[in-house]
């Protein structure tokens, strides 16, 4: 449960709280689309680094939850106490920071207590709080953003000053654990056969479909509700329906059976998401939006765990380097993802364009997943005749 706050905080409200609050600072005039589009790709890109750093930190854990949580929530007042584009812009990047180190190593530290207590069917819980967190932001964001985005930003900091109040004594010296990368289970495969490396490389190009597909809607999905809904009060909804279907989508996909084949799991997952995207261009009504919010969000954390599970099936123990290098392939596509739609949007006057792209792109990554496996499958029959 600590972990799972931890990941509502720094992923949820850290790095996802500026979904409700972009329209309001565009309604403000502080911003422009394409303005916003950047600080969410500079945030995605802070993510991308500190994912990246985290092989070479050496800090305990335990430490490094504690010190990202504080930071985040300095980062969330922060960008309520000053009013300053680059300011803005360095506020984001170090939240992205903080965002990948808790979650990195509060999933390392809460994964290893849950095998040493022998619960690691629990292991979705922690995977869920991140859609808890995104559905505060959902929450509370319309409403304290009446007040205006300075009063939404610091609200939202304030928030995390008293989630973060409760899980402290729980991240405290007396349980320190090394982060690890989270091991979900699955049958070591052989790194050196030539199908095992094929499928590595594959992983990690499609892995960045989902990247790519998911995060034009999660960064822009209040603005594009609002202008295929205007004056409706629906669309401040539409975010929070997208994190509390994380939370389901977590759990189940947790425990799905080790034997269901991980690429299957993940063609489903990105044809899921992808009608989910397409929903919002092809019904833009208040039962499209919400259906189309559903279908993003329950395979959103299920797919990090599908693909962790693959990466462990092919490189065993050994698969925390292919699992830094699939998370830096998904870290690419949520940098392009903004930088691709936001200026087109501004162009044209609408997302219809950008979103098809997305649809396409997780719909790509489903036939090419079941491509995939197709090929694996025929290579095991031709081996074993």
């Amino acid at each position: 449960m600590a972990c799972m706050v931890a990941l509502a905080v720094a992923m949820g409200l850290g790095r996802f709280a500026f979904t409700p609050m972009l329209p309001v600072m565009l309604h403000e005039g502080r911003l422009d689309l394409q303005e916003g589009g950047l600080l969410a790709s500079l945030n995605y890109l802070g993510y991308f680094l500190g994912a990246l750093s985290c092989a070479a930190i050496r800090l305990e854990a335990p430490t490094m939850v504690r010190g990202g949580l504080v930071a985040t929530a300095a980062l969330l007042l922060g960008m309520g106490l000053w009013d300053d584009f680059t300011f803005w812009g360095l506020v984001r990047a170090a939240a992205g920071v903080m965002s990948a180190w808790t979650f990195v190593f509060a999933s390392g530290w809460g994964l290893r207590r849950l095998a040493e207590t022998h619960a690691p069917a629990l292991q979705g819980v922690i995977y869920a709080g991140p859609g808890l967190g995104i559905a505060v932001t959902g929450l509370l964001g319309g409403a304290i953003g009446r007040w205006g985005s300075e009063a939404g930003w610091i609200g939202f900091g304030l928030v995390s000053v008293l989630l973060i109040a409760g899980v402290w004594p729980i991240f405290g010296d007396g349980s320190r654990v090394h982060a690890a990368a989270p091991a979900v289970g699955g049958a070591a495969g052989s790194p050196e056969s030539t199908a095992a490396r094929s499928d590595a490389r594959w992983l990690v190009a499609l892995y960045g479909l989902a990247g790519f597909g998911y995060i034009i809607t999660a960064t822009f999905l209040p603005v594009i509700a609002r202008q295929a809904l205007p004056g409706s009060p629906w669309p401040d909804l539409f975010w929070t329906v997208f994190g509390l279907a994380v939370v389901p989508g977590a759990l189940i996909g947790a425990r799905a059976p080790t034997l269901w084949d991980n690429r299957l799991l993940l063609a489903a997952a990105y044809g899921l998401q992808a009608l989910g995207v397409l929903l919002s261009v092809a019904w833009p009504t208040v039962a499209g939006f919400l259906l189309g919010s559903l279908l993003l969000g329950v395979p959103f954390t299920a797919i990090t765990l599908f693909a962790m599970r693959d990466a462990r099936r092919l490189r065993g123990n050994a698969a925390a380097g292919l699992i830094g290098y699939a998370t830096a392939s998904y870290g690419v596509g949520q940098i392009l993802g903004p930088l691709f739609a936001a200026p087109l949007a501004q162009r044209t006057g609408s997302f219809t364009l950008p979103l098809l792209v997305a649809a396409a792109a997780l719909a790509l990554g489903a036939v090419l997943f079941c491509g995939v496996w197709w090929r694996a499958r025929r290579l095991q029959e031709v081996l074993t005749a």
